[in-house]
């Protein structure tokens, strides 16, 4: 594990929440450069707009970034329809959107919005079945057949097929998770809150070996990393909690250090700045200083 040598690029997470500029935010994004908005999937939180409607409205006054739930809260939605919705947005927009898919968590609230109550085995089981389904579904091939524990296709039709190569990245931390990412999926999505850096190496150990067992090369699995904190102009409060400077430096030591190739910014304080300042003062230093330190 190190650096495994990914073109780099940097995004912005989205807290959907109604009473927020969600659209002029996405807007902010788009204009300023940044290549991904990912949004959360709480379908039971009552504060947030539907994930969803929102990443097609995003898709809809925005004109370059890509855009991605992050991650899809599977046990509310079926992955045949989320497969067909995230096709159709890839579509609709040009090739501009990919998939983000979680396990889920928070039964309490899942169940109480209908869905089912997992074990922490039946939800990985879950998923597993859930990257086959997707797979299947977009294949743009007929006459799909898979028979679950947990999902089903039976003479199915697929289509509309993705506008480009939509990728498919896993937001587990988990062992079953993570071996699921190396053998199937295209990245590999955690958050700095619950996968600090002191616990990547052991993380991308799994998702290595399980790649090379299923003749990947480790680099074929993009590792992306929601971070959390606030840029500031005074001194240092942290990790991720500093003027741009730190963050140029701790971002940097995360990609030829850590693995980490795709940056989504979850900040804190005034949205609209950390966006500025993420990607006109941080993106590109962290670019440069990556790129001299791999010789290029």
């Amino acid at each position: 594990m190190g650096d495994y040598g990914r073109t780099l690029e940097f995004g912005y997470f989205l807290v959907p929440d109604a009473d927020d500029p969600l659209l002029e935010l996405a807007r902010t994004a788009d204009r300023a450069g940044l290549d991904l908005i990912g949004v959360q999937d709480h379908p039971y939180q009552r504060r947030y707009v539907d994930t969803w409607t929102l990443l097609s409205m995003i898709a809809a006054v925005t004109e370059r970034v890509r855009v991605f739930p992050d991650v899809a809260n599977l046990p509310l939605r079926p992955p045949a329809v989320l497969a067909k919705a995230a096709a159709s947005l890839d579509v609709l927009s040009g090739g501009r959107a990919e998939l983000g898919l979680g396990a889920g968590g928070f039964w309490d609230a899942v169940h109480a919005f209908g869905g089912p109550r997992k074990s922490r085995r039946e939800a990985a089981d879950a998923l597993e079945e859930a990257v086959t389904v997707i797979r299947e579904v977009w294949s743009g091939d007929r006459n799909l057949r898979f028979d679950g524990d947990h999902y089903h296709l039976k003479g199915a039709k697929s289509g509309p097929v993705p506008a480009h190569r939509m990728e498919l990245w896993l937001g587990v931390g988990g062992p079953r998770g993570l071996a699921l990412a190396g053998r199937s999926a295209d990245g590999w999505l955690p958050s700095s809150a619950w996968a600090a850096p002191d616990r990547l190496p052991e993380m991308h150990a799994r998702i290595d070996d399980a790649a090379a067992a299923a003749g990947r090369a480790p680099a074929d699995v993009r590792r992306l990393y929601n971070v959390n904190g606030t840029i500031t102009d005074g001194a240092s409060e942290g990790f991720l909690r500093g003027p741009a400077s730190q963050w140029a430096d701790e971002l940097t030591d995360l990609a030829v250090g850590s693995g980490m190739d795709t940056f989504i910014l979850w900040p804190e304080g005034d949205q609209e700045t950390q966006i500025k300042r993420f990607a006109e003062e941080i993106a590109p230093a962290v670019r440069a200083q990556v790129a001299q330190e791999r010789g290029q």
